[in-house]
This record gives C-alpha cells, structure tokens and sequence, in this order.
C-alpha cells in the first residue's frame, strides 16, 4: 500500500507540470489573434523583459513593437507598460516607455506600471490597480498561454497577440522553463494567492 501510494505521489509530480500546460493551452485555444483578426480593445498590457545598458533585450523590444503595431492598426488606444522597476538602476516599464515613443506613440497613450515583476503581478495589478476588466496581452507565443490563464483568473478577460518577431537565442530554455513556470502559476493562483506590491488605484485614462 505504501509503495503504492509512492508511486502515485511520484506520477503525480512528474505529470502535474505537464497537465498544467495542458490546462493553459486548451483554456487559450481560440484566444491568441494576428493583427488583421484581432478585435478591438482599449487596452495592450505589455509583459517586461530583461533590459541592458538602458536597452531593451531582443525580447522586449519585439514586445513593444508588436504593441505598438495594434496600436497604429487602431486595435487599441492605450499601451500599459508592466516590468521591474525594484531598483533604482533598473527599470523595464521606463525602457518601455521610451521605445514606444521612438515608435511614434504619444506619451499621453502610454501608462506605467511599475510593480510588474511577474506574470501574476502585471495580471493582478491589471485588475486591482488600473481597473481593467479586458484586454490584449503581448508577449512571446511560449509565454500567451499562461498570461492569457492568468489574467483571466484575476479577472482580466485577456486575448493574446503574438511578439514573436525573430529567432531569439536561448529559446529552448525559455520552452522548457515555461513548464516550472506554469506549475508555479498554478500554485500562486488556487494555493498561495500571494498579495502583490499595491496603492492607490490609477486611472487608465
């Protein structure tokens, strides 16, 4: 009985990872658009990434880009850019800002969120901090999947927009570390429900 009961605590942890992917996947089915199918909402949430020297990495600059693509395609009005900003020296939604406007968007259509340091706390502030109740997430195709879940159990009815403008180096790792990465999303939102950094309420306007 006991070996049993082993063998499933192990099948489990080897499969549960797995079955979580699997969950994320089928739940954004029918939510991922290119730019001509994409419905129009007044929000993009940009997803940080790594940045260096005061540049934005591969990553997040095809994030931005992207965005901005819906946005002169007038598939949204406003940009919300959410990174890290934990250390004075750091600062993804800065990075962002910037690139966007050397896009050619208008500050006034750009808004700052500062406390994005994860995929959970751009959803949750999303929601309990800029009020919003949908919108287009842009990031990465191996990272939709978990935004769109995400944000959707935070209350954010989310559809996701496809960064993906290059090869980018590492990308396996990405893929692979996606699978912990969804695990853990699972964890944070039906298990631990971690309060994120949080203020005052700000207006999306």
């Amino acid at each position: 009985m006991v070996k049993r009961l082993i063998a499933l605590v192990v099948v489990f942890a080897i499969s549960s990872p797995f079955l979580a992917r699997g969950i994320t996947s089928l739940n954004a089915n029918g939510r991922i658009y290119f730019e001509d199918s994409m419905p129009s909402h007044k929000v993009a949430v940009v997803f940080g990434a790594g940045v260096r020297n005061g540049q934005p990495s591969a990553v997040l600059y095809d994030r931005v880009a992207s965005a901005v693509e819906l946005y002169r395609a007038g598939k949204v009005s406003k940009l919300l850019m959410s990174g890290d900003n934990r250390f004075a020296n750091y600062n993804e939604p800065g990075v962002m800002r910037n690139t966007a406007m050397q896009m050619g968007v208008p500050d006034e259509d750009i808004v700052l969120d500062y406390a994005g340091r994860s995929t959970y706390e751009t959803c949750y502030r999303a929601s309990a901090i800029f009020g919003l109740s949908d919108a287009v997430l842009v990031t990465q195709d191996y990272h939709l999947d978990r935004a769109v879940f995400t944000c959707g159990v935070l209350g954010v009815d989310a559809v996701g927009y496809a960064a993906d403008q290059r090869g980018y180096r590492g990308m396996t790792w990405f893929q692979v570390r996606e699978i912990g990465a969804t695990l853990n999303a699972f964890w944070e939102l039906f298990i631990t429900r971690p309060a994120p950094v949080l203020g005052e309420p700000v207006s999306i306007e």
